[in-house]
């Protein structure tokens, strides 16, 4: 999967990555990132590794953004994408009437289910929900003793940003160290 850009885009020119990840939803594995490309290395890299292995490959562009703002601005965006993407989706999502069979109310098979419940407890059931209840109890307060703890670290200025763009782009030209 890509970006569908016009030919004209400045996202072209964009340093790009690509992120291979399982295609099956059971295939549970971290996605490997890699780049960053020039936009056609990667579309090619990802379509040849792809064409091997039945594995999802996205090419997307590197937003180098300088500022927090920046940022935001693109989160905000893609969130809004997202939004109207799901209203776009709930609209177009119709009921069909006939997907489902009508309830006979008169029809003696299909009356309510019935079914016997065991009032008694297993004592080791509740051995383990009192464990869980005191765990999940201890993680809620120590999530809440980090949160009081922790401070964001101040952002970079854009000319910092700028300098380990620079210093990223001399490793990447560089020759190539040993493998890790």
């Amino acid at each position: 999967m890509t970006l569908e850009l016009p030919a004209d885009s400045p996202a072209h020119d964009l340093p790009w990555i690509i992120t291979f990840g399982p295609l099956d939803e059971d295939d549970e594995w971290e996605p490997v990132v890699c780049g960053p490309y020039e936009r056609p290395h990667a579309l090619a890299l990802a379509e040849s590794v792809v064409a091997d292995e039945e594995l999802m490959a996205v090419v997307e562009p590197l937003q180098p953004h300088l500022t927090i703002d920046q940022i935001r601005g693109d989160i905000a965006a893609a969130r809004l994408a997202a939004e109207a993407q799901a209203a776009e989706e709930d609209e177009d999502a119709e009921f069909d009437a006939d997907e489902y069979e009508e309830f006979d109310e008169d029809d003696e098979e299909s009356g309510p289910v019935r079914a016997e419940v065991d009032d008694e407890a297993d004592e080791s059931d509740e051995d383990e929900l009192e464990e869980f209840e005191e765990d999940d109890e201890l993680e809620e307060f120590e999530d809440d003793e980090d949160e009081d703890d922790i401070e964001p670290s101040p952002p970079p200025t854009p000319e910092e940003i700028r300098a380990g763009f620079a210093r990223i782009a001399a490793k990447l030209a560089g020759p190539p160290g040993p493998a890790s």
